[in-house]
This record gives C-alpha cells, sequence and structure tokens, in this order.
C-alpha cells in the first residue's frame, strides 16, 4: 500500500515542493477530505486560525548583589553600568522598549531606597537607560551608606514596534546605536560575558 501511495503521489506530481501546482481536488482525493484541505490550503499560504497576539511580559528586572558591603563608589557604579547593558540587552531580545526606569537600592541593615523616573521617550538603548539609572542614582545622595545590592526594573514597557524610529542628525549617537547592534550579534554567538563596557570588565578583573 505505501508503495502504491508513492507511485500515486509520483504521478500526480504531489511532491511537497509543488504542492501548491497541484488542483486542491485532486490533493483531496489523494490525502482524504479533511487532510487533503489542510495540506492544499497550507501549501497556498492559506491559515485561518487565529492570530493570538504575543503577551509581552510586564516588568523586566535585573538585579545586582554584592558580595560584601560596598560604599558608592566605582564598584557601584559599575555594576549599575552592567545592570544597565543586561536590561537593555534583555528588552532588546524580547523586541520591548521601557517607558519608566525604577532603582531600587539594597542597604545593610534590610533597609531599601526606591526612586522611579519616566524616559524621555520608550527605548531599550544602552545609552538612554544609561543616562536615566544614573540620574537614579545621584538621586540617592548615598554618602556612606552601605550597599549590599541594587536593582534596576524597566517598567510600563511596550512593543518596541511602537517606538517611532526619527531620522537622528546626531552622528554619534546613530554610531553608538550601530555599535550597540553589533554588539548584540557578538554577545547572542559568543556568550554575554565576551564583550562590555570597559569599567565593567576593569572591575570584573
Amino acid at each position: 500500500m505505501t508503495q502504491g501511495w508513492q507511485t500515486t503521489r509520483r504521478a500526480h506530481a504531489a511532491q511537497t515542493t509543488g504542492l501548491a501546482a497541484v488542483d486542491p481536488a485532486t490533493v483531496q482525493r489523494l490525502l482524504g477530505g479533511r487532510a487533503g484541505r489542510l495540506a492544499a490550503d497550507r501549501a497556498r499560504g492559506i491559515d485561518p486560525r487565529p492570530v493570538v497576539p504575543r503577551a509581552l511580559p510586564a516588568t523586566a528586572t535585573v538585579r545586582h548583589t554584592f558580595p560584601r558591603h560596598t560604599l558608592d563608589g566605582t564598584h557601584v557604579r559599575a555594576a549599575l553600568l552592567k545592570t544597565v547593558v543586561d536590561l537593555g540587552q534583555m528588552l532588546r531580545h524580547r523586541g520591548q522598549a521601557a517607558r519608566v526606569l525604577t532603582l531600587i537600592l539594597q542597604f545593610a541593615g534590610n533597609t531599601t531606597w526606591e526612586k522611579t523616573r519616566r524616559l524621555k521617550e520608550p527605548s531599550a538603548h544602552d545609552e538612554d537607560l544609561r543616562l536615566l539609572a544614573y540620574r537614579l542614582m545621584d538621586a540617592a545622595a548615598l554618602q556612606r551608606g552601605r550597599l549590599t545590592g541594587l536593582a534596576l526594573k524597566a517598567e510600563d514597557l511596550i512593543d518596541a514596534d511602537r517606538v517611532a524610529r526619527q531620522i537622528s542628525l546626531d552622528d554619534a549617537r546613530e554610531a553608538r546605536l550601530v555599535a550597540e547592534a553589533a554588539v548584540d550579534r557578538v554577545r547572542d554567538r559568543f556568550g554575554p560575558g565576551v564583550i562590555g563596557p570597559a569599567a565593567v570588565f576593569r572591575r570584573a578583573s
């Protein structure tokens, strides 16, 4: 029976690559009613199934825990920069952009500080996230506070396709965006730890 089916299939030129050229009635006769209709429709790009919108996560958060109590300084800034880079990459991989950033600082004694600000426009780009994250850190006005960890949360997320892409006259910004896309490709291929901001690598070394 199998050999007979293969012979009939070849006789009707119903190979998968040529299925769209075969009369639907012939496909239905060969495969059976429902299966034949389905195969003929798929070969012609017809799919009546409803498209379900992709459910986007409501927030994205990156956390960093210090191995020991840490005062504000280069270690903290480097940790914050790394969370920015990781958060930006997470958003871009999800195809999302943030409208709001929240910085959460965890201090010795289990006390926390938290502040939220809105971005000028939705973004998932490292530079935009970094500038706002640094302003949030400056607003904390840390003096001798001993940090045990920090978290950067992106909120009010939207689909990146909804973000208007405007032509910028800022050549430096355009160059950064091109470099950012190239870095993302390198990370995707070789892993997230192979490339990143110099400040982060200096602190890790």
